[in-house]
């Protein structure tokens, strides 16, 4: 039976945009509650960071499986499943009384988010205003790290200032995917319903030759990025308290909003930019910004912890926008899920494994040469892709090319 429609073509839009925000935020919102499982039940620091990284699993499996059932069922039923998935993951958190917990609970945020996040995606894309056909791009690629930035400072404000703050933001974000579930009925689905649904939930990761040289080119950069967001999402708060010398959550949260904040408003300041010039400008702020990070952490310096974490988050924005934008209109249209596919893939093993690395790193020479051994690996990574980027760039430049 078709849903009456209520909601005009512009005001759902937004709505969709503001609902991937919030999902995100569920990726985020527990990391300033991390210290506090921590003392309270006990754990090392390589069990924290496990926890961290266990969303990438069912990120992944939902990424791999559900990535085009949009395609065959529509965008509201992908996506209605994916917030009860994401509701329920809040829910564990709230119920949560140990370790076994913890990891159940960012498993199914993990996949609620897999999901959920590729269904409202291709919906605002389809939704994307006619005079501005890009913008549905540009809030898809935005939306995540806008989110991740949010739900650190959501979660550290609520745990700070709320009236339950093991809970209250779990209960907050699972009200909103509620209401979220209600108000996708009043949007209108434009999507041609497609037999083959079983079939397509075989998971489908490819590179395509022709997007395959500026893929391997900037792959090293956003590998170090992704890293990057992973230790600051887990082992950032424990690094800003250390600074700080304090242990308000809110200051926490702040530090990873200064990186994801930052980064989703540079995606939106250079969408006009050539990707593969931004792709090199990128890898080059992420390098200068983690430097300065390293510089404050040595010298136990706010100012440069949180200057480095903005700096470095303008070069993961613009970075990382300009890769998707360099690969993606190479592909035909028919192969740009798997492209996608792949990319977020990288995503998320970039976004896990570093982190239980790191983890368990912190266990065995403690946080400071932790940090400082990851940043380094991440300024080599950022490296390897700046110069190899330069040089595609020069090879199009030399064979009369166009690079804008």
């Amino acid at each position: 039976m078709a849903v009456r429609r209520r909601f005009g073509r512009q005001v759902s839009f937004w709505l969709l945009g503001l609902l991937l925000v919030l999902l995100l935020s569920a990726a985020s919102a527990p990391s300033p509650l991390y210290g506090v499982y921590q003392r309270l039940w006990q754990f090392p620091a390589i069990t924290l960071t496990a926890v961290y990284a266990s969303y990438a699993l069912g990120g992944l499996g939902a990424l791999l499986t559900t990535g085009r059932l949009p395609d065959h069922l529509g965008r509201r039923v992908v996506l209605a499943a994916g917030l009860v998935v994401e509701a329920a993951a809040m829910l564990v958190f709230v119920l949560a009384g140990d370790v076994t917990a913890l990891y159940i609970g960012r498993i199914l945020a993990g996949a609620g988010i897999g999901i959920a996040a590729g269904a409202d995606s291709a919906w605002l894309l389809d939704l994307s205003p006619p005079s501005d056909p890009g913008l549905g791009s540009l809030v898809t690629g935005a939306a995540p790290l806008l989110g991740l930035g949010a739900g650190a400072v959501l979660g550290g404000a609520l745990v700070e200032y709320g009236p339950d703050p093991l809970h209250f933001v779990f209960w907050v974000l699972a009200a909103a995917y509620a209401v979220g579930l209600l108000v996708i009925w009043a949007i209108p689905d434009p999507a041609l319903r497609r037999p083959g649904w079983l079939e397509s939930m075989r998971p489908t990761v490819d590179v395509p030759a022709a997007a395959r040289p500026i893929f391997l080119a900037g792959l090293p950069a956003v590998i170090g990025m992704w890293a990057l967001a992973g230790l600051y999402l887990s082992l950032g708060p424990s690094l800003a308290s250390r600074l700080l010398a304090t242990d308000s959550r809110a200051a926490e949260g702040v530090v990873i909003f200064a990186l994801a904040g930052t980064g989703a408003v540079s995606a939106v300041a250079v969408r006009s930019g050539e990707p593969n010039r931004l792709l090199v400008r990128g890898s080059a702020l992420v390098i200068v910004g983690v430097s300065i990070t390293l510089i404050g952490q040595f010298l136990s310096s706010v100012a440069l912890l949180y200057g480095g974490s903005i700096v470095a988050g303008v070069g993961l924005g613009a970075g990382f926008s300009a890769y998707v934008r360099a690969t993606a209109p190479l592909v035909a249209p028919e192969r740009r899920g798997a492209l996608v596919a792949a990319i977020y893939v990288v995503v998320y093993l970039s976004f896990s494994i570093p982190t239980v690395l790191g983890g368990a790193a912190v266990t065995i020479i403690g946080l400071a040469p932790t940090a400082y051994g990851y940043g380094a690996i991440v300024i080599v990574l950022a490296a390897i892709s700046t110069v190899a980027v330069s040089r595609r760039v020069r090879d199009l430049r030399s064979a009369n090319v166009p690079t804008e």
